[in-house]
């Protein structure tokens, strides 16, 4: 298989830390990838020009993160990081959903911040801002939903991914401050040898 990605993207960090959780790591060839070039290979196998991509090793493409880890997920025989049924399934997706929810607000704040002063918009950035904090206040309240650190599962993965996404983008902004569950949580999980093999790079 191949995968489409960029160490600082959050949701290829998703997609790698499932690939280490389910020991898959080393089938994925990594493929670095500018999305952002008109001639990127990416455009032609993924009409939204986005990564995480993966290219299957029966020629399927699949896209985006929740795809590609729900792909994964069906290759192997353990336990299964997506609950088949009941309950349990529908937590996990839905913290996936939100962790991934803050790293969509959180790219685009990146992206916003990426343009000419004269072209950005502090309306935009603080609705994203205030989308990101009124998630992390949520994961607060339900923090006990959250799976414990040594039993992962989609969810938790996702949520992790988006808190270590915020200390790498925009560590000016704790999202600690005011969430002790949440910040106990992190201080666990982020200990696990998955997150701790998909860091971003340092600069």
């Amino acid at each position: 298989m191949k995968l489409r990605y960029s160490q600082t993207s959050p949701f290829v960090r998703k997609v790698l830390m499932v690939a280490h959780e389910i020991g898959l790591a080393d089938r994925i060839e990594l493929s670095p990838t500018d999305v952002w070039s008109p001639d990127s290979p990416i455009v032609r196998e993924n009409p939204l020009s986005k990564i995480p991509t993966l290219l299957t090793d029966d020629g399927m493409v699949l896209f985006d993160s929740p795809v590609i880890v729900e792909y994964l997920d069906s290759l192997h025989d353990g336990a299964k990081l997506i609950p088949p049924t009941g309950p349990a399934r529908w937590t996990a997706l839905r913290q996936q959903a939100l962790g991934d929810g803050i790293c969509d607000a959180g790219v685009l704040r990146r992206v916003e911040g990426l343009r000419p002063p004269n072209l950005r918009s502090a309306e935009w950035d603080n609705r994203q801002r205030a989308a990101i904090f009124r998630t992390f206040d949520r994961l607060e309240v339900d923090a006990r939903d959250l799976p414990d650190p040594d039993q992962p599962n989609v969810g938790s993965l996702a949520v992790l991914s988006a808190m270590g996404y915020m200390d790498f983008r925009f560590a000016h902004e704790p999202w600690r401050t005011g969430r002790p569950a949440l910040a106990h949580w992190f201080e666990a999980a982020s200990k696990r040898p998955s997150f701790l093999a998909t860091l971003p790079p340092t600069e």
